[in-house]
């Protein structure tokens, strides 16, 4: 069984190794400092096993296991931290075991035969709305067969096209498969709906301004585009911006 370790701390990340290394079955193909670096080499290197940490920067460990649980070839999940307060939602995340430091051999060895008879098929598709989990820092796309993660503070706005999103961000465009109306429920604090296909991030917006034809136009920091607002959506969106 192929595993990657994810975490922080470099002394955390040698104790499982060393553990490890008495687990004749395993092979550790590579370890990772945070989230995003989890993803990125669970893409790369195609673990069967990954040993996370909750608690790490940029991105923690319960996030990335909601993008890991999306993958066609989902790894199982063994978290591996120092709080007990997270165990519910590690197992709303499909975790095959919560483990605690100091890790102990004789726990990690139990928790690694739970993930060799895990089923790869409950890995998948895990549910926002059944888990509670919190909103994600990133959005996961693939552009041309790679992993593309974009920070959700980047995002100046989505916009819907067929059953795609298109996610127009700092560093250019990429289109995700997640239906608009979701996204709206799951970052309603950080974007604003300016017509049925369009959200708008809330710090980009800068203003609003009127067309020789009548129509509303809002106006973006930083972005040359100005998007149109729908009737519907308009009278909300001037009392937004005099609050802006």
């Amino acid at each position: 069984m192929k595993a990657l370790i994810v975490d922080d701390e470099a002394l955390a990340r040698e104790r499982l190794v060393d553990l490890l290394a008495d687990i004749g079955s395993i092979e550790v193909v590579g370890e990772a400092r945070d989230g995003r670096e989890a993803i990125e080499a669970v893409e790369r290197l195609r673990p069967d096993l990954v040993l996370l940490d909750i608690r790490m920067p940029r991105m923690d460990g319960l996030e990335a296991a909601r993008h890991l649980g999306a993958f066609e070839h989902a790894p199982a999940l063994i978290f591996c931290t120092a709080y007990d307060d997270h165990a519910l939602a590690a197992f709303d995340a499909n975790a095959v075991d919560y483990l605690l430091k100091p890790i102990r051999a004789e726990r990690l060895r139990a928790a690694i035969e739970r993930a060799g008879r895990f089923s790869r098929e409950a890995l998948h598709g895990i549910d926002r709305e059944e888990s509670g989990q919190r909103e994600r820092s990133h959005l996961c796309a693939r552009v041309r067969g790679n992993l593309v993660l974009v920070p959700i503070v980047e995002i100046d706005f989505l916009l819907a096209e067929d059953k795609y999103v298109i996610v127009h961000h700092a560093g250019g465009e990429v289109l995700i498969e997640e239906p608009l109306k979701a996204l709206e429920v799951e970052f309603g604090d950080r974007f604003v709906r300016i017509h049925r296909n369009c959200l708008v991030a809330l710090d980009k917006l800068a203003g609003l301004t009127r067309t020789v034809d009548g129509r509303v136009l809002a106006k973006l920091e930083r972005v040359g585009t100005e998007l149109e607002v729908s009737r519907r959506n308009l009278p909300a969106l001037r009392k937004l911006v005099r609050t802006l």
